[in-house]
């Protein structure tokens, strides 16, 4: 925890700190004030809130426990979109311990921008405060060259997308993918395989803008590279991770699903990596879900990942999706759900995938005002 530091930032920085345990303050005071920053602590989220209104910082480093709780993390769980509410561009770093990697992931959908492990590593911890800092900083001061630049991005990762999606005799496949900022980080591909299989990938990467899109595109080569014809998805899952946990950023992460709809023996195989639970709506009626059967991409190299498998039929749909749908939110600041999605996806499923998934984004829209607050992108495959 007090290995020598060698990340400096390039100018002062303000800092808040917020944790309840004296000992930490004091381990990031010293190591903050060292390293040129201007830290400044509090020790409670209200503290948080109130020395956000007296002045702006330039980042937010925030435990996720207090004293309410000391495991869920659940007050600093709260506190993010109350930060965000306050100052949208504060990048918020969170600090969580060791094995909380689902509480990072919660924190992340609700607005964080990385996070760090405790006990921390000097070093990799003043990385991220240095990136994060660079980041927001270039964001704010983005010139027209810069947004010219942007939008040079924005058409590569489209392109990088496929333009349109491969349709069998068996699957019928529609997609939608809306970057809340012009690049993100939502990523989805489809693969055919000469044993009529169809392959479906969706992932959201954390984070936006070029970095997530950067990340997007070494994830989809990977994917590529490794879903061959006879490769099971619970060991792509894995041979991505692998390869993703030597190329990642830290503090970032990807959530992944790949699922194998093989329409000749009437079964979708799955693996799961901390994605938002694909929907099987059933011609029937019912729905089930594909939930996650292993953790995030790019954190732990050695993660192994569950696979599962479910009957499909002739008029079944699978809907697949990222959070920017099911966090969306109305004038009430209530959010869509997975359970609104799910009864849209119901209601519309005698419709082909296209006019379904027109049906469902309609539904979305309505509800939202037409307003994505992060990348939605949803697929329909219709059987």
């Amino acid at each position: 925890m007090y290995s020598m530091p060698v990340i400096r930032p390039q100018s002062s920085a303000r800092v808040l700190v917020a944790d309840d345990q004296p000992d930490v303050l004091e381990a990031l005071r010293w190591l903050l004030s060292g390293e040129g920053y201007e830290p400044e602590f509090v020790n409670t989220t209200d503290g948080v809130l109130e020395r956000l209104r007296e002045g702006p910082f330039d980042l937010l480093l925030m435990d996720l426990n207090y004293s309410r709780d000391t495991t869920s993390g659940r007050e600093g769980l709260e506190l993010i979109p109350q930060v965000r509410t306050q100052d949208p561009t504060l990048p918020i770093v969170v600090m969580t311990g060791w094995g909380s990697v689902d509480t990072a992931v919660e924190a992340m959908r609700r607005g964080a921008r990385s996070f760090v492990q405790k006990p921390w590593e000097d070093v990799t911890l003043l990385e991220i405060l240095e990136r994060e800092i660079e980041e927001a900083q270039a964001s704010k001061r983005r010139d027209a060259k810069q947004q010219r630049e942007f939008e040079e991005a924005r058409l590569i990762q489209r392109g990088l997308l496929p333009a349109t999606l491969p349709q069998t005799a068996d699957v019928q496949l529609a997609s939608s993918w809306k970057p809340a900022n012009g690049v993100g980080g939502d990523c989805f591909d489809v693969l055919t395989f000469p044993s009529g299989a169809v392959g479906i990938t969706i992932a959201d990467v954390a984070g936006k803008g070029v970095p997530a899109a950067l990340l997007m595109s070494n994830l989809q080569a990977a994917v590529r590279a490794f879903a061959q014809d006879g490769a099971s998805p619970a060991s792509v899952s894995a041979s991505v991770n692998r390869l993703l946990c030597r190329n990642m950023a830290s503090g970032r992460f990807v959530t992944f699903c790949y699922a194998r709809i093989d329409a000749a023996s009437r079964r979708i195989t799955y693996a799961n990596a901390g994605h938002n639970p694909p929907l099987v709506v059933r011609a029937n009626g019912t729905v089930d879900a594909l939930p996650p059967g292993g953790t995030v991409l790019g954190v732990f190299s050695e993660s192994t990942y569950e696979q599962g498998d479910v009957p499909v039929g002739p008029g079944d749909r699978v809907v697949f999706y990222t959070d920017g749908i099911t966090e969306g939110r109305n004038a009430a600041g209530e959010e869509y759900g997975e359970e609104q999605l799910a009864a849209s996806a119901l209601r519309h499923r005698g419709l082909p995938a296209e006019q379904m998934l027109a049906a469902m984004l309609a539904d979305v829209e309505l509800f939202n005002n037409g307003v994505y607050e992060d990348d939605a992108t949803v697929i329909v495959a219709a059987l």
